[in-house]
């Protein structure tokens, strides 16, 4: 009986699907995708006692002392952290899990691995399909804001020929992807992955989008150049000239001859590699020691914040009551998945594996000889110049300097990256 039931069971929820899709219960995206084979559907709800647990471990957070320098420069200040700490006694995670669950969600095996996946089927006939990956430390809630406009235009600015289908996945390791239990899942095996579940999807013409990893698993979907990948859209492009990749890691100072926007990226990188790449340093070479940051909320918090300095100070700034790109509830829904899903390890090991089975470095050009667009945001690690990614990518389709974002475009500003993604890819659509 044991072998029988899940069969039933599965016939039971396909007839449920189809009859729910029928009467506009539901979705026609969970419908379609839950009938592939080996695609099944997905929600997460949280127990009361895992939620009463973590509340209680923030209430009782042992603390540091405070910082003993005026500025940040000792890393995420202690005030900043305490009034984050305030906050999540307020924070709802009910409600981001309904918005979770509001989308149609489904788990896939890929290379032996349990893939999450998002999937908005766009009610417009002649969308084109997108894969949008995140990055660390980010997870599919980075692109919850964006997925209504990009697959209903029409009812957020745009028009009908502006459409996407949308898939979002987990990383694995993340959210709710499974935890690879071998090493090698590093970003050309992720990116090998993506192009089975399109393919499976039975999308036979699509585009893929990153940031941050995503940008680096979409960077290498376009090397591999699967069958149906049409081009790329990325918001944290690898476009370092190897001369200033060099100088750079010898920490020299920018050349004479660099033009402005040259010269302000040189200066953004620099800053970053002297002062912002403690997380990723310890991630690459030692991810099993971060226990701490499984154990508390608030380090794991506090980890998190202290990607990069100007999406921290954004988040300061929030979180001391400004509006910002990111709300305080922003973060803690992002940190609360990471803690309720205990991915704290399992995301950073993507580091260790990317360290021993090396892509090039992050922010090397790669090759890509498709197209490509770039949405270059002044606050991202570096704002890549246009002279750069020309050289890059030599089939550059788009490229625009954005007035405001940073790290984490699609959340902190959905409605410009809405927008870049919709003209990156408006060359490509009589493709589909």
């Amino acid at each position: 009986m044991s072998k029988i039931q899940p069969t039933v069971k599965r016939r039971t929820l396909l007839a449920t699907a189809a009859t729910a899709s029928a009467m506009g219960m539901i979705p026609h995206a969970f419908a379609a995708t839950n009938a592939v084979p080996g695609i099944k559907p997905f929600k997460f709800v949280a127990t009361d006692e895992q939620l009463g647990d973590l509340h209680r471990r923030v209430a009782s957070t042992r603390w540091p002392d405070e910082e003993n320098v005026a500025d940040d420069s000792q890393g995420v200040r202690l005030g900043t952290m305490k009034k984050l700490a305030k906050h999540w006694k307020g924070h709802d995670w009910r409600k981001v899990e309904a918005r979770l669950n509001a989308f149609p969600q489904f788990t896939t095996e890929i290379d032996g691995l349990d893939i999450h996946f998002i999937h908005v089927k766009s009610k417009h006939e002649n969308a084109l399909p997108i894969i949008i990956t995140h990055g660390w430390p980010g997870s599919v809630i980075e692109q919850l804001k964006i997925i209504k406009p990009l697959t209903d235009p029409t009812a957020f600015g745009g028009t009908e020929a502006e459409a996407f289908h949308v898939v979002i996945p987990s990383l694995p390791g993340y959210g709710f992807s499974a935890k690879p239990k071998q090493t090698g899942w590093n970003p050309p095996r992720i990116a090998k992955a993506w192009a089975v579940l399109m393919q499976r999807l039975g999308y036979t013409k699509y585009v893929a989008q990153g940031g941050d990893w995503g940008n680096a698993v979409t960077e290498l979907m376009a090397v591999q150049e699967p069958a149906g990948l049409i081009g790329i859209h990325t918001n944290m492009a690898a476009t370092v000239p190897a001369d200033i990749a060099k100088l750079l890691s010898a920490g020299a100072p920018a050349p004479s001859d660099l033009s402005a926007d040259e010269k302000r990226a040189y200066e953004q990188l620099d800053d970053f590699y002297k002062n912002g790449l403690g997380y990723a340093i310890e991630m690459n070479n030692r991810p099993q020691t971060l226990y701490g940051i499984v154990d508390s909320p608030v380090g794991l918090a506090s980890w998190m914040l202290d990607h990069d300095i100007r999406s921290y100070r954004m988040i300061e700034r929030s979180i001391d009551g400004e509006k910002e790109g990111l709300t305080p509830d922003d973060v803690l829904d992002n940190v609360t998945l990471y803690w309720l899903t205990n991915t704290a390890i399992s995301s950073a090991r993507l580091y260790w594996d990317n360290a021993h089975h090396p892509s090039g470095g992050f922010f090397d050009p790669r090759g890509i000889k498709i197209p490509v667009a770039v949405s270059a945001f002044p606050d991202e690690i570096y704002q890549a110049p246009q002279s750069w990614a020309e050289k890059a990518y030599p089939n550059l389709i788009h490229y625009n300097r954005l007035p405001k974002g940073g790290h984490f475009a699609a959340w902190e500003q959905p409605e410009l990256f809405t927008t870049e993604l919709r003209a990156s890819f408006k060359s490509l659509r009589d493709q589909i």
